[in-house]
């Protein structure tokens, strides 16, 4: 793995809270089941592709995240229709649904995925763009791959920070792919993801980080109580409105505005280190 690929300090012993007891496991078997089938029914209508209706898809986005138990709140203005970027700070895998709930856009992910089961098949038929973290030669090639979905109207979703973060820390946003909107001269719709306790504060339960498993994230999240997850859809930033793709990233990144939360230096730790595009998930 390249040492210079962006990583993050975050991992589960350092930066993840506890959660759950005993008593919590009849609920969390209930909502990891309630995921599956609704995984699980996405495969089954995946081949219907662009026929179901995006406010359906949107729903069913949403409906993941409500059965593993987490509240839902969309702020903000509607994603605009036509080509787009869409960025994110990433935390969780439950950042997936959210930004797909904000609008169905074709996901930036590692190469391996395309293997995982199930879900390696669910994101290859929602065409998800591979990309191959450790080869930064095929850097340029994977731009010019998402500049002609850009322009062919579709949207696109990138974490350009390049690795998942707890929450309450997060890593500066990479410029390679703001190339691409460049590129397109299509406009980005920044997003910004925060994971808390009802009337409580910020929340670590739901973060995907360093060595954490995917199963263990998920029985996290499901013996859980109270978690919300807030989507702040941020102003438009229009296409050429910004000259390089430094000043469009720096433009683009979320605004460290809670107690505790702050941007961080990025160092080489004990994380899942991701390519500076981003997505650490499908």
């Amino acid at each position: 793995m390249s040492v210079w690929l962006p990583s993050a300090p975050c991992t589960p012993g350092a930066c993840v809270e506890p959660t759950g007891s005993a008593t919590a496991v009849p609920r969390a078997v209930l909502r990891i089941t309630g995921v599956v089938v609704l995984v699980l029914t996405g495969i089954a209508l995946s081949p219907l592709g662009g026929r179901v209706p995006a406010g359906l898809v949107g729903r069913w986005c949403r409906a993941i995240v409500r059965a593993a138990g987490v509240q839902v709140r969309i702020t903000g203005t509607a994603a605009p229709t036509g080509g787009l970027l869409l960025v994110a700070n990433h935390i969780s895998w439950l950042d997936i649904p959210l930004l797909a709930a904000v609008r169905p856009a074709r996901m930036l992910a590692k190469t391996e995925i395309r293997r995982w089961p199930v879900a390696g098949a669910l994101a290859a038929r929602a065409g998800a763009l591979f990309i191959e973290r450790d080869r930064l030669r095929a850097l340029p090639g994977t731009v010019a791959r998402i500049a002609q979905s850009l322009r062919g109207g579709a949207a696109v979703v990138a974490f350009p920070e390049g690795s998942t973060w707890c929450g309450r820390a997060q890593g500066r946003f990479h410029r390679a792919v703001f190339q691409a909107a460049l590129d397109a001269d299509v406009p980005v719709q920044p997003v910004r993801l925060h994971y808390r306790v009802a009337g409580g504060p910020a929340s670590t339960a739901p973060a995907f980080v360093g060595e954490d498993t995917l199963l263990a994230s998920l029985w996290r999240v499901a013996t859980s109580r109270g978690l919300v997850a807030e989507v702040e859809v941020r102003p438009v930033i229009p296409a050429g409105s910004h000259p390089d793709r430094r000043s469009l990233a720096r433009a683009a990144e979320p605004v460290a505005h809670e107690p505790g939360w702050t941007h961080a230096a990025l160092v080489t730790g004990a994380s899942r280190v991701e390519p500076a595009l981003g997505a650490r998930a499908a």
